[in-house]
């Protein structure tokens, strides 16, 4: 009996790790990045753009609707703690997937220099 329920445990154990890993593997470098941009738990990225109004990524944006917001709801003028500590949780989410846009946009532009390093520049195709 024993030894049927450890052999059923470790086969549990076996497709467990397996699922994992083909998950790990379905997400790749944007999921490992993704994964890091919701170090914050408590807010997505659509969240985040909906509680500072932030219709695109840009910093200008993002930082004039911070203070605004973070002015408007302090308590001494009888504002939330709770939504001006949102609208920071916010900011900071947005702050971080600015970050890995630029770390992308760094990435591919290597790599793209690495590709026209290693490529011979092509011989003008000759009218026929």
């Amino acid at each position: 009996m024993v030894l049927v329920v450890g052999r059923a445990l470790a086969q549990a154990l076996q497709q467990e790790f397996a699922a994992s890993q083909a998950a790990a593997g379905t997400w790749g470098r944007a999921g490992h990045q993704c994964a890091a941009a919701s170090s914050l738990p408590s807010l997505r990225l659509w969240e985040a753009q909906q509680v500072l109004s932030a219709s695109k990524l840009s910093r200008k944006e993002i930082q004039k609707s911070y203070e605004h917001l973070f002015k408007v709801n302090n308590r001494s003028i009888g504002g939330s703690f709770y939504l001006q500590s949102k609208v920071v949780r916010a900011k900071e989410r947005l702050e971080e997937e600015l970050r890995i846009q630029v770390s992308e946009d760094r990435d591919r532009a290597a790599t793209q220099k690495v590709i026209t390093w290693l490529l011979p520049p092509h011989p003008p195709i000759s009218n026929l």
